[in-house]
């Protein structure tokens, strides 16, 4: 497939940005899988990484990468993560793997943060793509409610507890005009874990993998 391609593209131009004997974070999902294996033709260049699900952390141990706890770590981190949307702001969605709260960490705690997507994350405007929740269970016919008040319309994601034990909701057809307003709002909800969306701590390099090659977005 043609967008294999390109995450592979995105991946690889990843590594120019991963300094020798440095703390990497590690996002989830299958553009990360691909910087996994490119990772792991360098990885004597690296002390470890972070990781941000038991995914990720079972493909790098495959691949003999060695994983850190992030509470260990002082040294300043590049992390490294994909994402299921992001627009000309740089503004993110994210959690389509359930990983986003430790993604969110990660990233909020990191110096850099190299977003790699394929040409199909890049939007003019966020939404289409439904945006995650992990909530606590015993918020969800709360958290619905509220759902519904701000304009969206929540799904409760089947079969899915993330690695801290809760749900995902997914929300479709919100209004994502203004990313930072419905970050506060939906993240003031009383059992919201994290919310998907990355408008405080959006990435400060997008590399997007596409026909000619990468394109970098600073």
């Amino acid at each position: 497939m043609i967008l294999n391609t390109y995450k592979k593209y995105a991946a690889i131009a990843a590594l120019n940005y991963i300094s020798f004997d440095s703390i990497i974070g590690i996002g989830s999902g299958s553009t990360i899988s691909y910087f996994i294996q490119a990772l792991s033709t360098i990885k004597d260049r690296v002390i470890g990484v972070i990781s941000s699900s038991y995914n990720t952390t079972f493909i790098l141990k495959k691949y003999g990468i060695k994983v850190f706890d992030l509470n260990t770590i002082s040294t300043s981190i590049t992390y490294i993560d994909s994402a299921d949307e992001i627009n000309n702001n740089m503004e993110v969605v994210k959690g389509g793997g359930a990983a986003l709260t430790k993604e969110k960490i990660i990233a909020s705690v990191s110096k850099k943060f190299v977003c790699i997507i394929d040409k199909t994350k890049q939007v003019n405007k966020l939404g289409f793509f439904p945006l995650p929740l992990e909530i606590i269970p015993i918020s969800y016919s709360y958290i619905a409610q509220e759902i519904f008040k701000l304009g969206g319309i929540p799904k409760y994601r089947r079969g899915i507890i993330t690695d801290n034990g809760n749900i995902i909701i997914d929300v479709y057809d919100l209004n994502l005009e203004f990313p930072i307003l419905m970050e506060n709002k939906i993240n003031s909800l009383p059992g919201v874990v994290s919310v998907g969306l990355f408008s405080y701590r959006k990435p400060d390099l997008i590399l997007i993998g596409a026909k000619n090659g990468v394109e970098i977005i600073k």
